[in-house]
């Protein structure tokens, strides 16, 4: 009984799988296919002449390059900094005490209930109170304060499961706030700081509606934009867009296998000091 349980729990897994992963396949051999304005099928995939000519095409068509190059810049800056204020601000909430302080995690805590969307007029009016429209900072700002607000309350619940008996060592030896964070809770908090930084990227990387808001000069474009453009003038060409979204989602897989060991749990306590 026990034999036959696991044997459908596998089947279902393999099954999930194979669901999941066929779109994917089938998007991958279609972009190899030059020249063609509609679906191939299923049994023409595997026979017909491929090449990935697709590919250098689309990379070198309508400055897809640049915008290529444009979101990558604005991904990884916004979430370089995104991980390092919400670490701060999550530490703040989790180890200090000051009047307030729950009071403004609530807030806080209720500021992610607002559907995005509702925030692009004030969010928009405050760029351009500060004279930052149609610049790559008024972009990365607007994507550092949105993300800060929910990896806070990711890593508040990290910090506060750190057993504050391994700040001892560095209290004697005279370290400070800063010492206690960069030795202690960032080294332990990988796991969740791998986990911020893919869903930091992945956003940033595929967010459109504040980066077509804010963008108007072409050449500044990201990639999601460029990518609805494509859409509208080679809609039938599903080699070319096939090739263009793969093209978009590989530096999202690449983020994924760089950070994804950091999903296994360690052991808190693991570095800590022995007396």
């Amino acid at each position: 009984m026990k034999l036959l349980t696991r044997s459908i729990a596998y089947l279902l897994l393999l099954s999930g799988i194979v669901i999941v992963i066929t779109p994917f396949v089938y998007m991958v051999l279609t972009s190899l296919f030059l020249e063609i304005y509609e679906l191939p099928k299923p049994e023409k995939l595997l026979t017909a002449t491929k090449s990935f000519a697709n590919y250098e095409m689309v990379w070198n068509l309508n400055h897809f390059q640049q915008y290529f190059l444009n979101s990558f810049f604005i991904a990884s800056v916004t979430t370089v900094l995104s991980i390092s204020l919400t670490a701060i601000t999550a530490y703040a909430f989790a180890r200090f005490l000051f009047p307030g302080k729950e009071l403004i995690f609530k807030i806080f805590i209720f500021s992610m209930f607002v559907p995005g969307i509702l925030n692009i007029i004030p969010q928009f009016l405050v760029i351009k109170g500060l004279a930052l429209v149609d610049t790559y900072s008024g972009l990365i700002l607007l994507y550092i304060g949105s993300g800060v607000v929910g990896g806070a309350f990711f890593l508040r619940g990290f910090f506060e499961r750190i057993p504050q008996e391994l700040e001892e060592s560095i209290v004697i030896d005279g370290g400070g706030r800063w010492t206690i964070f960069r030795a202690i809770y960032l080294p332990l908090s990988l796991p969740a700081l791998g986990t911020l930084a893919i869903f930091s990227f992945s956003g940033t990387w595929d967010e459109f509606v504040v980066a077509l808001t804010l963008i108007k000069t072409e050449a500044h474009r990201t990639l999601p934009i460029a990518l609805q453009l494509f859409r509208g003038q080679y809609a039938t060409h599903y080699g070319k867009f096939f090739a263009a979204s793969i093209i978009a989602i590989v530096p999202i897989l690449i983020i994924f296998f760089v950070f994804q060991k950091q999903f296994v749990q360690p052991d808190l306590s693991e570095g800590g000091v022995k007396g």
